[in-house]
């Protein structure tokens, strides 16, 4: 299984808001890719409505999972292809090593796929002695850096040019320079031997259609096509959800996840793959093996209240615009799936309070489903994480996160409730900040346990009269000629 640092989301966003570097390339990334598909989304044909024509039909495939999986494995299986269903990581990787050691396998040339990330599938095949070589271009600099991708469809990111020299003068020995296209002609030709010589090509899954049996992938730089080609094997990894019912809604889908990702009409190389090669023909693969993935999938299907969250389709729009990602890139979430999808989809797979930092830290500002090219509403799915963090949940084995936060808040309720309460505590607030340091007139630095909200920002004093007594005072009673507000 990948490793899972969700505990450290703290550390590594304070780290990453220190590195310049890094806020240069977010900020760089963000104005140039998020403004670009909200327009795009006014530039279908059909409108923004597409968007939400989108999402019912993800809903209906997640609703109708079972019967469109069993109808995708027969359509495969009458193609020659093979099908594996796997519970975990765990059974997903000995079921690719058994493959690979079966036949031989020691070099392995991979597209771009975050599932195997999530599974750890790399490390698992180079513990038996495999090579194993990523082939986008940003993944495979990830790779020789020794890193994690810190974007879904932009691994690299967080690299520099600079950084991406001196890596490839180290690694590839080529002489050092700063030119993009020199250094893309270097991965090139490094890749080009990987393809030629790889006896197993693995690749992730777009999107599968349950009505023709084929599972498509989609890149921009056609690497992944020529892994699931060239190789004998091609073994091809998919999340249990990624899958489309017809044709014409696995078309729609593709249309918004090519704008989605990067505000373009299409993606530029988009394969339709079902099963190896067919007597007669020269390209493609002798054997074609389909693992499907449920990991904690399941788990989340059977609850309706976070049901749509495997509506995703994995474009990364809502990092483009996320503030959060925008300010601590996707290191700091500590796990495969970073930004608010990752800030809901990683607690409910490696569990809510291991990973609460996550949910907790997003600013649920509504960018992140209004960017979504499906409309998932991640906002609301971050707020109930929050209520079960709050309250507990046995469902999903959540414990209270903080007995002292809870007790503070059905304080908070019940003075709120009661107007002489809320009188009595405002005057008692007015009075007691009087001793708080100031600057210019504003509350500089506030007492534990309310310390780590002043540390960049300050306070407006809390006045000493409410809103209500205010306005009694200056516009009369009820009965004295004024109306008091309701």
């Amino acid at each position: 299984m990948s490793e899972i640092r969700t505990e450290y989301y703290r550390d590594g966003a304070r780290k990453a808001q220190q590195d310049p570097v890094l806020q240069s390339a977010l900020a760089a990334a963000q104005s140039r890719i998020g403004g670009a598909t909200a327009k795009a989304y006014m530039d279908f044909p059909e409108g923004p409505g597409l968007r939400l024509l989108g999402h019912d039909i993800r809903m209906k495939a997640i609703e109708n999972l079972d019967i469109l999986l069993e109808t995708l494995v027969e359509n495969i299986q009458k193609k020659g292809g093979h099908v594996h269903f796997a519970k975990d990581g765990r059974e997903a990787t000995e079921y690719c090593k058994e493959i690979a050691l079966s036949r031989g396998v020691r070099r392995v040339v991979k597209g771009k796929s975050m599932v195997t990330e999530e599974i750890g599938l790399n490390s698992a095949l180079m513990e038996e002695g495999i090579k194993v070589t990523e082939t986008d271009l940003g993944e495979f600099i990830v790779q020789l850096a020794g890193e994690h991708p810190s974007h879904i469809i932009a691994p690299a990111v967080h690299k520099t040019r600079r950084e991406i020299g001196k890596l490839f003068s180290e690694k590839l020995g080529i002489p050092y320079t700063t030119d993009p296209p020199t250094l893309t002609q270097a991965a090139r030709k490094a890749l080009r031997e990987e393809f030629l010589s790889a006896d197993m090509g693995i690749s992730g899954c777009n999107l599968a259609c349950a009505e023709t049996g084929h599972i498509t992938t989609v890149s921009n730089e056609g690497n992944i096509r020529m892994a699931t080609t060239l190789p004998k094997i091609h073994v091809v990894f998919m999340g249990m959800e990624r899958i489309v019912a017809r044709l014409e809604d696995h078309d729609i889908l593709l249309r918004l996840l090519a704008t989605g990702a990067a505000a373009q009409k299409m993606a530029v190389y988009v394969s339709y793959i079902g099963g190896p090669r067919t007597p007669g023909q020269q390209d493609g693969p002798e054997e074609f093996h389909l693992i499907i993935l449920d990991n904690g999938r399941s788990r989340i299907l059977a609850d309706e209240e976070f049901r749509e969250i495997l509506c995703c389709i994995r474009c990364a729009a809502c990092l483009n615009v996320c503030p959060v990602y925008g300010k601590i890139g996707g290191h700091a979430y500590g796990h495969t799936y970073c930004g608010p999808i990752g800030a809901v989809l990683t607690p409910l797979l490696v569990g809510v309070n291991r990973a609460k930092d996550l949910c907790m830290g997003e600013t649920l500002c509504g960018a992140c489903q209004a960017a979504c090219p499906v409309n998932i509403d991640i906002p609301r799915m971050l707020l109930s994480l929050r209520a079960k963090l709050a309250d507990g949940d046995p469902q999903w084995s959540v414990t209270r996160s903080s007995l002292m936060e809870k007790a503070f808040y059905m304080a908070w309720a019940g003075m709120v409730r009661d107007r002489r309460m809320y009188e009595l505590a405002l005057r008692a607030v007015s009075g007691a900040q009087k001793l708080l340091p100031r600057r210019e007139g504003w509350v500089h630095r506030l007492p534990p346990p309310f310390h780590g909200w002043s540390i960049h920002r300050d306070m407006k004093p809390v006045s000493g009269k409410s809103f209500i007594r205010r306005w009694s005072e200056t516009h009369g009673r009820r009965g004295e000629g004024g109306n008091e507000p309701r």
